[in-house]
């Protein structure tokens, strides 16, 4: 939790009491489903939930925003983001019903009303949200096939809608074969520890 103020001092009272809980609810959680890989469970706070924060760092969602998470697994980015952005709106997608039941049921237990959790298939959403996020769940040329129809050209945030996806390693190649023209944050300009290294938060707009 000290990690998160580190870098969020500003969170309100009940923010800070959301961040707290987590440990407890994904500990009890992942003791049933296993979402959060257990090896790196100690790591929770650095590993899952600050590091889906990084998003916040690129872009600040307006309240109203509509947001997608796209494999949600147990919900990160969309959990944290969440409690960072209580007047924006979240879905959480993943196609694998037991992860979607941990999602919900954190939600619940947080009082996270501005989050849905839904098992479906991305593909078959006809909804429009302003942004889609996610973390490292496919080749991005695939995942953008996905995703595309479903973001509203807008402006609900700090940057223009669009994708903001979590990613590491070299993508130079594999964003290149999308079409689309990428922005490239390293997230050790956010945040200096070591995990963070070699990881990004890549961005493209919807014009």
């Amino acid at each position: 939790m000290e990690l998160i103020l580190k870098y969020f001092p500003d969170l309100t009272p009940r923010q800070r009491e959301q961040f707290a809980a987590l440990w407890d609810l994904y500990a009890d959680w992942n003791a049933k489903i296993n979402v959060v890989s257990r090896k790196d469970f100690d790591q929770l706070y650095l590993r899952h939930v600050l590091h889906s924060l990084a998003i916040a760092r690129v872009c600040t969602f307006a309240p109203g925003a509509r947001i997608l998470d796209v494999g949600c697994g147990g919900g990160f980015p969309s959990v944290p983001l969440a409690i960072l952005f209580p007047e924006a709106h979240f879905l959480a997608a993943d196609s694998i019903r037991k992860k979607i039941t941990v999602v919900e049921g954190v939600a619940r237990s947080l009082g996270l009303e501005n989050l849905e959790a839904r098992a479906v298939r991305v593909e078959t959403l006809t909804e429009r949200f302003d942004y889609v996020v996610s973390r490292a769940v496919t080749a991005m040329p695939e995942f953008v096939g996905w995703v595309w129809k479903l973001i509203e050209p807008g402006e609900r945030g700090s940057l223009p809608n669009g994708i903001l996806y979590l990613k590491g390693g070299d993508l130079a190649e594999e964003l290149g074969r999308t079409g689309k023209r990428w922005y490239i944050y390293d997230i050790p300009r956010f945040f200096d520890e070591e995990f963070f290294e070699t990881k990004k938060v890549v961005y493209t707009p919807k014009r």
